[in-house]
Order: C-alpha cells, then sequence, then structure tokens
C-alpha cells in the first residue's frame, strides 16, 4: 500500500534539543569543552544595574565563533543561519521557539566591547591548546598577508596639501602629482567622512612628492608603451601619501605583483611548528614593510609563551623580515632567527679587505678607505658611511673601473649592524638553516591559506584598524579550537581502539588458556580407580 505523508502543525508539542543534537556533533562536543563564564566578570564594568538587559557576553562571543567556523562574514547572514540550525541554538544555549538578537545588536556589541577582551580569549583559548600538548613553544614560524578591507577603491579621495607644500607646490613650474590631478573626484562619493584632519592632510615633504611624481611619469610611460595612448587617458596613479579612504581612514592602498590596488590590511601572524596552533596575531597597517613589526610580533609571542611557561628560542621568517635592527634586538633577547638576509646587504666587496679592529677598508692600490659618519636613511635604518681621499683615487690605476670618470672618490654605503649580517648570513649557509625554511613554508602558509578560505578572513567586515584586529583574533580562536577539538577527536579514537586491542589480547590469552589446559576424561578417571 502507497503511503502518503499528510502535514498538519501540532498546537502544542514536547521538544527538547538536547534529545535531537547528536552526542558525537562539533558543537555540542564544544559546548561541553569551551567555558566561557570568565566574561560575565570582564565586561560587567560596561553594563550599568538599570534598563533593558543587553545580549549576553557568552551568548555574543559563541554567535562570533559560529560566524567564523562557519565562514561566515556577514552578521545579518550569520542570525539566519543560526535559526535555522539547530545544533548552533543548543551550543548558544537558545530554544528553537526562542527568538536570536538582531544582527545590528551583535555589531554594536562587537564595537562596545575592547580588543583586549578578544585578546584574553585567545589567550584562554591557547593555554586549552597547550594543555592538550599541541604546542611546544620553542619555534615560532611569522609571515604575513593582505586582508581587503570593508572599504572600496572607487571611494578615496585626494589629500589636501599642507599650507607650505600648497605655496611650494604654487611656486613651482615643475608639474607634479597633485597639480596634474587637480579636479579628481572619486567614482562614488562616501555618505560619511570618517577621516581625521591630520588623515586628510599630505603628510609627506617635497621632495618625497616629486619622487613619487617621477615614479608615476614612469609607470605611466610604460603602460602607454604596452597598452597603447587609450591608457593615457584612463590613466590614475593611487598613494597613500595623496589619497585616503573617507569609509575606513585606517585601510591603506596596497598590491601584489599581478594584482590591483586596492585598501587592505596587514595579518600579522606566528605559528607554533609542532602542530600548526596560532599563537599569535594582530592587525597591522598595509604601507609600512614586515621588517617594521618583527620586533613587535616577537615580543608579543614571546610574552604570550611566557605566560604558559614557555620559552621562545628560534623565529623562522622570510627575507621581508630582514634588517639589521632586528637581528641585532632578536640576538639581545637570545632569540635565534632563521631570517634570509635580504638583497641589499653584500657579504664581500670585491677588490676590498675590511679591517674590522680599526673599521676600514683596503682597496687594490693599497689605499684606505676609512669610516666618515654614522647617519640615519630614510627607512629609519642606521648606516656607516665610508669614504677614500680624492689625493689617493686622482693617480689611481683603477680608477675608472673603481668609481668612473666622474666620481672623485669611493663611498661606501654599510649597514652600522654589519656583524650581524654577517651572523645570520653565515648561519644561511647550513643544512639547519634550510630545514628551518621548509618548515616555515609548510608550517603557516597552511594556516593563512585555511584562515582566508574557510574561516572568514578573506575580508574584513568591519571599519577600523581595531576592528580588524578583533576580525583577526576571532578567526584564529576559531581556527586553533577547531584544531583542539580534533585532537581530543583523535586522541578519544585512539583510546578506544587501544582499550579494544586490550580486550581482545585478554580474550586471546583467555581463549588459548582453555584449550591448552590439561583437563583429564572422565573414563580415564573411573580406569583410574
Amino acid at each position: 500500500m502507497q503511503g502518503k505523508k499528510q502535514y498538519s502543525e501540532k498546537l502544542f508539542s514536547h521538544f527538547q534539543l538536547s534529545e535531537r543534537v547528536p552526542k558525537e556533533n562539533f558543537y555540542r562536543k564544544l559546548r561541553d569543552q569551551l567555558d566561557l563564564k570568565f566574561l560575565y566578570q570582564a565586561t560587567s564594568q560596561l553594563y550599568g544595574g538599570t534598563g533593558n538587559p543587553s545580549i549576553d557576553p557568552v551568548v555574543f562571543f559563541k554567535l562570533m565563533l559560529v560566524g567564523y567556523l562557519e565562514n561566515i562574514t556577514s552578521d545579518r547572514k550569520l542570525i539566519e543561519h543560526c535559526s535555522m540550525r539547530m545544533d548552533i541554538l543548543f551550543f548558544i544555549g537558545y530554544d528553537i521557539d526562542e527568538e536570536l538578537p538582531w544582527h545590528s545588536t551583535v555589531s554594536r556589541t562587537r564595537q562596545l566591547y575592547d580588543e583586549k577582551l578578544f585578546e584574553e580569549l585567545f589567550s584562554k583559548v591557547f593555554t586549552l591548546c597547550v594543555e592538550s600538548g599541541l604546542v611546544s613553544g620553542h619555534t615560532q614560524a611569522v609571515d604575513s598577508a593582505y586582508i581587503k578591507a570593508n572599504a572600496s577603491m572607487d571611494s578615496i579621495e585626494k589629500k589636501i596639501p599642507a599650507q607650505e607644500i600648497r605655496d611650494f607646490l604654487n611656486e613651482s613650474e615643475k608639474e607634479n602629482l597633485p597639480v596634474r590631478q587637480a579636479g579628481f573626484t572619486p567614482l562614488r562619493k562616501a555618505k560619511e567622512n570618517k577621516a581625521s584632519d591630520e588623515q586628510k592632510t599630505i603628510s609627506s615633504t617635497e621632495k618625497e612628492l616629486q619622487e613619487l611624481d617621477t615614479r608615476n611619469k614612469r609607470f605611466e610611460e610604460k603602460k602607454i608603451e604596452q597598452h597603447g595612448s587609450k591608457v593615457e587617458k584612463t590613466f590614475q596613479s593611487f598613494s597613500n601619501q595623496t589619497h585616503y579612504s573617507p569609509t575606513d581612514p585606517d585601510a591603506r592602498i596596497s598590491t601584489k605583483p599581478g594584482k590591483p590596488r586596492q585598501l587592505n590590511y596587514l595579518c600579522s601572524m606566528s605559528v607554533d611548528t609542532a602542530k600548526g596552533v596560532i599563537s599569535h596575531v594582530q592587525a597591522d597597517f598595509a604601507d609600512k614593510k614586515d621588517s617594521r613589526y618583527t620586533m613587535d610580533i616577537a615580543t608579543k609571542t614571546k610574552n604570550e609563551l611566557k605566560k604558559n611557561n614557555f620559552i621562545l628560542e628560534n623565529i623562522l621568517a622570510d627575507t621581508g623580515y630582514s634588517s639589521g635592527i632586528n637581528y641585532h634586538e632578536l640576538e639581545k633577547e637570545n632569540i635565534t632567527a632563521y631570517i634570509p638576509t635580504s638583497g641589499v646587504y653584500k657579504h664581500e666587496r670585491e677588490g676590498f679587505i675590511y679591517n674590522k679592529e680599526e673599521d676600514y677598508f683596503t682597496c687594490r692600490n693599497n689605499k684606505k678607505i676609512i669610516h666618515k659618519k654614522t647617519y640615519t636613511n630614510k627607512a629609519g635604518g642606521l648606516m656607516k658611511s665610508y669614504r677614500s681621499s680624492v689625493k689617493d683615487c686622482r693617480g689611481c690605476p683603477f680608477k675608472k673601473e673603481c668609481i668612473g670618470e666622474k666620481a672623485q672618490a669611493k663611498k661606501f654605503e654599510l649597514s652600522f649592524y654589519q656583524e650581524e649580517y654577517e651572523r645570520a648570513y653565515n648561519r644561511q649557509q647550513t643544512k639547519h638553516f634550510k630545514r628551518m625554511v621548509k618548515l616555515r613554508h609548510g608550517t603557516i602558509e597552511p594556516v593563512f591559506g585555511s584562515l582566508i578560505n574557510y574561516y572568514g578572513l578573506r575580508k574584513v567586515n568591519v571599519k577600523g584598524k581595531v576592528g580588524a584586529h578583533k576580525c583577526m583574533l576571532m578567526s584564529a580562536i576559531a581556527y586553533n579550537l577547531k584544531k583542539l577539538m580534533k585532537f581530543y577527536q583523535r586522541k578519544r579514537n585512539s583510546s578506544v581502539i587501544a582499550m579494544q586491542g586490550e580486550l581482545c589480547t585478554f580474550a586471546k590469552t583467555l581463549f588459548y588458556g582453555f584449550i591448552s589446559f590439561d583437563i583429564p576424561h572422565p573414563d580415564f578417571a573411573l580406569t583410574k580407580r
């Protein structure tokens, strides 16, 4: 007989989520393992004693975790998604007929809570990973990646020159960037300009603006050569020196080779090399070099590990984190830096011999190039300047091939931390260093790929550097929790397998013991009497 289901809603029904959610469900197990009661005391000072009750802090952070675990970056979609999942409702402590908080409440609460609270939650989860044995602590891999900001390039506006720069530009006869782009209007005007007066004003010097204009002219000429004269009309050069985003002033214009320019934040992260647990994450401005943040990352990672009784011994990073001051400071902290030296560094200078004790070079003509001064360059690096005398170079037989026809004397510019560079270079030649490079590739790059593609970090859904930092912390927390829960599951499975193996061994022993035991036959016993 063919069955036909007729649906009619019941007026009353008995339903319990705890009975419907399977025991092996991820969110059910996470609810049992994750204790967030400390949030009540940590957020108590933010609320008064009267008025309507706010969203539960524990519920808020659980909703945030669900968003990053499910790769949902929209608060509106997050609430909609949670309302249709029984296991998530059970995880956050809501019944099936209870109304969830409004998505705008989630957004406002995220702004209300300080980033230190998010960092405290990250530390709690990291400690759980340490206690489970997932962290070794002594070696950390460091890297960074651009994360798209919640702002469009179509809305960027031109900065206003400072008064002295404006006077210079009016008096100058040379064509420069701000004059060439006078009359520039954004493709999409922002509804509200959130930038401060300082962020709207050009802070670059006259020389820097002229250098920027020269580079843009060369870039424009190269583009015209490649794509024809049509590019000349549509060419627009955007720089953080001359443009800003009115919707998110903290976002910076940046790009990767072969990709278009966009507004980004820089996500800097350190990962433990034992099992790939994230030990530190932070949001930085995307217009600075990685080497500017090396010591900041190292110090914060060291402090996080120190809370869990670990000592940071090794840091693995790529060439972008290389600089003399970083090598020097890491050595002071007794941290070995497995960071390749940058292309600017030269291990040897052909034809010149260095005298370390008296700090001078000797050329092929047996003349001295002595240390003249120590200064700070544009990038903030401490440099040492070496010069030969004009008299020594005037009659030198190697002058033409050494300094050319126009120069009068030989000049050297070396890093003040040349000895630290030397030690890093010598370390770079060892087999152990090459193994550490492979270890870094296999540790941190898969983590970044997972965060961007599966843990909601493809784009920041808030405004400002502080908000971006909160998003990166929550993404890292979700990643560490997922890794922790998988470890618990594997440990539980291995315990069950081991127990089954012990039972099988016991059963086999018992069985073979019975069949090998010599039991006399009844007939034999009768005959013996």
